[in-house]
């Protein structure tokens, strides 16, 4: 992956704010804040100022601590929140010349069935946990308008199987299924339209250790056979170091530091990824 591929994703100055703002918070120069919060009106500044490239077949590692807005700007791409401001562009959708965010709800869908997959940190956001697992995936193959039956379930178990549930299994509903099982039913029906990019949102908190391996280990293998781009999000600096190429770091809203992961890892530059490298070693 050279710099001479153009990106995939592109975002540029990606704002979210919770609250209105006020005198003290909105002018971004003279910015009053406690950490990313206004005492005197009570906004919240969850994204300030967001601004990266994807490219093909790149895994990029978004790490911060909680309340550091990393989740909220994987719902801000994914369209589950929307933007207070920015610009994004995706390749793929309209060749990378417009700006997704201004788009209609309905170009938004298609965006988001076609040409991303999200896997959230809490299954019960990604999947319906009373459908068979197999349902669960013709359920976002048919929202991207898929009509054939007899495709759907070849490529739903294709893809059960390729993430490791056993075929008799198919046809179960994911709540009767261990957490790991169901990060990896939510992995298979992200994986279903054969995404470009793929948001992965804290996908082994709350897993056990074994499990998180064999979680991180399928992301690694997938993500080496299907050559798809990926943006990680996760506060286990641990899970970057194994899956990511370039790293984000990311602290009450903003980004402070980006680059190589090894080279983050080696040489952090921020007083925050210094912190965290240590709480690591």
């Amino acid at each position: 992956m050279g710099s001479s591929s153009s990106p995939i994703l592109s975002v540029n100055h990606l704002n979210k704010q919770f609250g209105s703002g006020c005198a003290a918070c909105s002018s971004p120069e003279h910015r009053h804040l406690e950490r990313n919060y206004c005492r005197a009106c009570g906004t919240v500044y969850s994204c300030q100022d967001i601004t990266f490239d994807l490219y093909p077949g790149e895994v990029l590692g978004i790490v911060g601590e909680s309340g550091s807005g990393k989740s909220t700007l994987m719902r801000c791409l994914y369209f589950d929140q929307e933007v207070t401001g920015g610009e994004a562009y995706l390749q793929p959708y309209k060749e990378g010349g417009t700006n997704m965010f201004q788009e209609s709800s309905q170009q938004k869908k298609l965006i988001r069935n076609h040409l991303m997959g999200k896997v959230y940190q809490n299954p019960v956001m990604g999947l319906r946990m009373n459908f068979s697992s197999i349902g669960n995936i013709a359920e976002k193959m048919i929202a991207a308008g898929n009509r054939n039956v007899g495709a759907m379930e070849s490529r739903g178990s294709e893809l059960l199987e390729r993430v490791h549930i056993p075929v008799y299994r198919m046809k179960e509903a994911p709540k009767n299924f261990s957490g790991g099982m169901q990060q990896r039913v939510q992995i298979a029906k992200a994986l279903s339209n054969n995404p470009p990019v793929l948001l992965l949102d804290e996908v082994t908190t709350g897993l056990d250790l074994s499990v998180q391996a064999n979680v991180l280990d399928l992301i690694k293998h997938l993500q080496r056979e299907l050559k798809i781009s990926m943006l990680l999000v996760s506060h286990d600096l641990g899970v970057i170091r194994m899956l990511a190429d370039r790293t984000m770091v990311m602290l009450d809203g903003r980004v402070v530091e980006q680059g190589l992961t090894d080279q983050i890892l080696e040489d952090p530059q921020h007083a925050y990824t210094q912190q965290l490298v240590h709480s690591l070693l």
